[in-house]
């Protein structure tokens, strides 16, 4: 059964639903902020619930109340909204060590959905125990605004993406992206990366349509830069890709730490 709305269940309270337990969130906000020792552990600690979604289950509805912080430990999660012809746009990609919605720490109804985009590792983290840490600890409450900032930031690089670069340069940036933000929390990063997102996908995130999709995925297989085996797509030479999309991971602020 696939829930509507996620909550939190004892039975699984603290079980690490992936290895490492909530190391790789933790690993996440030390690629852009320094946290000590102690902050560290008072991350590690925190209380959650282990949940594992299957492709395509919701994890928040626009709309909801939201009392929980969901972590993204492995698999892919996007945010999404709809337009009132039924039309969706995919504002956001979330990969593993993300957190999926700090925004209800200041903000308590959801202005988005949340789904899962693959089968998904979570650790169900109530808001409050946020929120204790961030009155208690100003670092932890730093990394969590530079967390929040960065994710504006990529935002901003999105709507760009969209607005001023061509379908050819549009793809090629995404895919970059997706091999730098994979590269963050990786402790050993792949050699190859599979790319999750289906052509029906990559068309709401990109603002294209499936069929233009197709041809420019053709084109970017032509150069190179990926490769296709029936439905699945990995990335190629990444030094192609980065070349058609003049592609800066500046907007990623990585390695910016500050003691």
């Amino acid at each position: 059964m696939r829930p509507d709305r996620l909550a939190l269940t004892p039975d699984l309270a603290n079980a690490p639903s992936a290895s490492g337990g909530l190391d790789i969130f933790v690993r996440k906000l030390l690629s852009h902020s320094a946290l000590g020792p102690d902050d560290q552990q008072a991350l590690r600690l925190l209380p959650y619930t282990a949940r594992r979604l299957d492709a395509g289950d919701y994890i928040l509805r626009e709309g909801e109340h939201a009392d929980i912080c969901p972590l993204l430990l492995s698999g892919f999660a996007y945010r999404h909204k709809f337009a009132a012809d039924g039309g969706r746009q995919i504002v956001a990609l979330k990969m593993p060590g993300d957190a999926l919605d700090l925004q209800s720490l200041f903000l308590r109804v959801a202005d988005h959905n949340l789904q899962t985009l693959t089968v998904a590792d979570l650790a169900i983290v109530p808001i409050r125990a946020l929120e204790e840490l961030v009155r208690t600890r100003t670092t932890i409450a730093r990394a969590l605004l530079v967390d929040i900032l960065i994710e504006a930031s990529i935002g901003r690089e999105w709507l760009l993406n969209i607005g001023r670069r061509n379908a050819l340069s549009r793809l090629a940036h995404f895919l970059c992206e997706l091999v730098y933000r994979l590269h963050v929390t990786m402790a050993e990063p792949p050699d190859r990366v599979d790319v999750p997102v289906t052509q029906e996908q990559l068309a709401d995130l990109l603002g294209l349509t499936p069929v233009h999709i197709n041809r420019t995925l053709r084109s970017l297989e032509s150069a190179g830069g990926i490769v296709r085996q029936g439905r699945r797509l990995a990335i190629g030479d990444l030094d192609v890709l980065r070349g058609i999309a003049s592609y800066s991971d500046i907007y990623l602020h990585r390695g910016q730490q500050t003691g």
